[in-house]
């Protein structure tokens, strides 16, 4: 068993050396040429082996039988041919040619036009086509039929009385041996086929325990994009079986807009063959009991490789894989979201420190200005007036300057979450009454009436009294400051239901429907623009709203704000009546809703960026 395996292996390797090149990366043609070569071979070194002891018996051979082993050798010239260049169709051809020389010649010996030889004629078209390939199979049976005209044109050589057999005997031997080559060939044939039907259903099963392992969609279209076949991830993919997604199904699932981008990268795949990769909104069902969904695809489009161009209709001209993406858009987006929520609170913080420092060294640069002047020599001839005037220059800078750092240190108390926060009982109505009180001096100075709308039957609120006071003090601050002398200020306080309303209303400069986003913004002024950090025609920090923002955050209350330009504001905040729930989140100042005045718009005012958040 050794020696005979080692013989086959031998055979194998003297077998790849004659195979041609341009076959090697084809198994099944390559297949093909080995069994050429080694018919031919074989058959060639068998005849001429028995060549030589034929002529010693007959002698000198004749023309006839000189024609016949020509016939014989040449076999093994078409597999060298072949080895040689690689054409089978040409070798096939050469080969054709010699067995039907031989026919010829053996008819030749055998009888002529009547010798049974002549049958073997239709057998080499038979071997070609089974063997070989269509136009090996037209050349033989060309050769075939000139060997049939040749054979009817001989006359019978009648010096071989060795050959003239009976017809009795000639016609079974030679149509035997016909039926038993065509038995072989068939058997050889249906062998191979068997071979290549179950590597073909192994590689059918592979493929489609892929399709089945991977969760994108691959699908096959023809050339107008029609579905011929969906993988079965369709199921985890659409929510719908791959018999669905047939035909147009898939294309009515694409979102409306999208289909043209869906249709354009099908047929521009078809037509190069470079994919194409495209993304579109796909509706997927849901799953039981569940609503449909909108899902982004990405669909990578391949032109399926030989079909033809342009494919015909039901043909698959495209393969297309398509994967959910919605992830990965929603990450993007929230990325895209993030830059620029990052660039935006760059500006901010940008604004905000130019903003604060300005805020702080108008009053440090009075304050070390006008006591320069007082501590100079020059101070001896000033009179006691001037002196008087820039000490009360002097305190007014320090007070603006403690007024700017107790907003910055109330802010961040607030948005860092280490405001002293206690919410207990206490009169409302009371503590109202004594910010009315407090602010009437101001409002006197700049002759503006301050009324007063407490209702009688205000309950006990629980909140943070210090709290509500300050929140109280900055808007009527807000509201005198922007009221001109003759205006009003009108600070109305009741309850709703189970929630107390703090409004209050002026008939000032109003604000315009531009800066209204903006309000709460630290050191925001409205009806400034751009340059509101540098030029303000009112005085105050800009700070005010932002505290009150913050105050109302820590209450779950909410704050609304109600102005147009010539006809005052109207600021509302709305507490509950029991603030003892917990605080809202820390840090996070309460949305303002605003509108003009007369009709409240539910408009969200942004947050504040996280660069703008102070630490205490």
């Amino acid at each position: 068993m050794r020696i005979n395996s080692a013989f086959a292996s031998l055979i194998d390797a003297r077998l790849a050396g004659l195979v041609h090149d341009s076959v090697a990366g084809d198994p099944a043609e390559r297949g093909r040429h080995e069994r050429f070569l080694i018919s031919r071979l074989a058959t060639g070194a068998v005849l001429m082996a028995m060549l030589p002891p034929y002529l010693l018996w007959r002698g000198v051979p004749t023309l006839v039988e000189a024609a016949a082993a020509a016939c014989l050798v040449l076999p093994v010239v078409a597999a060298l041919l072949l080895a040689r260049t690689g054409n089978l169709t040409l070798a096939h051809g050469l080969s054709s040619a010699a067995l039907t020389g031989l026919v010829v010649c053996l008819a030749s010996l055998t009888g002529g036009p009547t010798s049974a030889a002549s049958i073997w004629l239709v057998m080499i078209p038979v071997e070609a086509l089974l063997a070989g390939s269509h136009r090996a199979a037209l050349a033989a049976a060309v050769s075939a039929m000139l060997g049939a005209v040749a054979v009817a044109l001989i006359e019978p050589d009648s010096g071989f009385g060795l050959f003239a057999w009976p017809a009795a005997l000639a016609m079974p031997v030679f149509a035997i041996t016909a039926i038993c080559h065509v038995l072989a060939l068939s058997r050889e044939h249906r062998r191979r086929e068997g071979r290549w039907s179950d590597r073909l259903n192994a590689a059918s099963l592979r493929d489609a325990l892929l399709l089945e392992a991977i969760d994108n969609l691959v699908t096959w279209h023809d050339r107008n994009g029609s579905v011929l076949q969906a993988s079965p991830a369709a199921r985890s993919f659409t929510g719908t079986s791959p018999d669905a997604l047939e035909g147009r199904g898939l294309f009515n699932r694409v979102h409306v807009s999208d289909r043209p981008a869906f249709l354009t990268a099908l047929s521009t795949a078809a037509g190069q063959a470079q994919p194409v990769t495209v993304q579109f909104r796909l509706h997927a069902a849901g799953e039981t009991g569940e609503a449909g969904r909108v899902i982004w695809a990405e669909m990578r489009a391949h032109r399926v490789p030989g079909a033809a161009a342009p494919a015909t209709l039901g043909e698959a001209a495209v393969v297309a894989v398509t994967r959910d993406v919605s992830e990965h858009r929603r990450r993007a987006e929230e990325l895209d979201q993030a830059r620029a929520a990052a660039e935006r609170a760059d500006e901010v913080k940008s604004r905000f420190l130019a903003t604060v420092s300005h805020e702080l060294r108008t009053p440090l640069n009075a304050i070390i200005g006008f006591s320069e002047m007082l501590e100079s020599e020059s101070t001896l001839a000033l009179g006691p007036e001037r002196r008087r005037e820039y000490a009360g220059i002097i305190h007014s800078s320090g007070r603006h300057l403690l007024e700017v750092v107790n907003g910055l240190l109330d802010m961040s108390r607030i948005q860092s979450g280490n405001f002293d926060y206690v919410p207990e009982p206490f009169d409302l109505a009371g503590l109202a009454r004594g910010v009315c009180d407090l602010m009437q001096i101001r409002a006197d100075q700049g002759g503006v009436r301050l009324r007063r709308e407490i209702a009688p039957d205000l309950p006990e609120v629980t909140a943070d009294p210090r709290a509500c006071r300050q929140m109280l003090i900055n808007l009527l601050s807000n509201a005198v400051k922007f009221t001109p002398r003759g205006g009003d200020v009108t600070l109305s306080v009741r309850r709703a239901f189970d929630r107390v309303e703090m409004a209050v209303v002026d008939t000032g400069i109003g604000i315009a429907e531009a800066d209204l986003p903006r309000l709460g913004d630290p050191f925001f002024q409205a009806g400034l623009g751009a340059g509101a950090a540098y030029g303000r025609p009112h005085e105050g920090t800009g700070l005010g709203l932002s505290v009150v923002r913050g105050l109302v955050g820590l209450h779950h209350g909410d704050l609304a704000v109600e102005s147009s330009p010539s006809c005052g504001t109207r600021v509302v905040v709305t507490l509950p009546l029991d603030c003892r729930g917990g605080r809202a989140m820390p840090g996070i100042p309460v949305p303002i809703r605003t509108g003009a005045l007369g009709g409240m718009l539910p408009v969200s005012f942004a947050e504040v960026p996280p660069t703008m958040r102070l630490t205490g």
